[in-house]
């Protein structure tokens, strides 16, 4: 992906997930565990709050399942750093390297089976296009932020080619969902994005060139509204 690109895209993630991440700061009467319940909590209620009309009943139903995902992922991950940490600190062996393995395997495996129950439950509280918005939520809005800004760009993408681009960013969407911080969750899209490139640079566009073009674009509409 073109210099360009990817530093207007990181302004727009950086500036998303400032709005979106609650920082998990203790008060002086709040323990630990305290904090992070407020905060997961906090941070349920504004997914749900741009979910359209729901029943405060309803809604506080969907806040908590939301928060209590984000509780049992902490879980899972906080578990995978305990037990990589004395691993990594071992000389680097086949039986060490086995190990990380199994455990990496064993945190893939639960992250899976929780992200499985998590949509059933949603799925039996919201419409699907809530559910989508819950997915955006959690992951700060990058796919739709993302589709926007690729088709800005390259106002001449194929009905086919827009298709495989949304397709591997649902695919990093879902994968960012179980990430452990925000971090990592934009790392899954780096990850997709970086697909993307390879396939329309494989399709001829220059998306250095393209780059370049549409942060021209962007300066004369700046322009413009500047001068309005």
């Amino acid at each position: 992906m073109s210099y360009t690109f990817s530093r207007l895209l990181l302004a727009s993630f950086l500036a998303t997930t400032a709005a979106v991440e609650v920082s998990a700061q203790t008060t002086p009467t709040e323990t630990k565990e305290a904090a992070y319940t407020r905060t997961v909590n906090e941070r349920a209620g504004k997914i749900v709050e741009k979910l359209g009309p729901l029943s405060p009943a309803a809604a506080q139903q969907v806040q908590s399942i939301i928060a209590d995902q984000y509780q049992q992922l902490n879980q899972v991950h906080e578990r995978q750093k305990a037990e990589l940490s004395p691993l990594k600190a071992q000389p680097k062996t086949e039986a060490t390297a086995a190990a990380i393995k199994q455990v990496e395997e064993r945190t893939n495996q639960d992250l899976a089976k929780l992200h499985t129950k998590y949509l059933r439950k949603l799925n039996q509280k919201l419409s699907p296009a809530q559910v989508e918005q819950v997915k955006d939520g959690m992951t700060y809005g990058v796919l739709p932020i993302t589709m926007r800004a690729y088709q800005d760009m390259l106002p001449n993408l194929t009905p086919e080619q827009k298709a495989q681009m949304l397709a591997w960013l649902t695919e990093a969407r879902e994968k960012a969902m179980d990430a452990g911080s925000s971090e990592q969750k934009h790392a899954w899209f780096g990850k997709y994005k970086g697909k993307i490139n390879n396939y329309l640079s494989a399709a001829g566009i220059d998306m250095n060139q393209a780059g370049k073009d549409w942060q021209a674009r962007l300066a004369a509409r700046k322009a413009a509204e500047a001068a309005q």
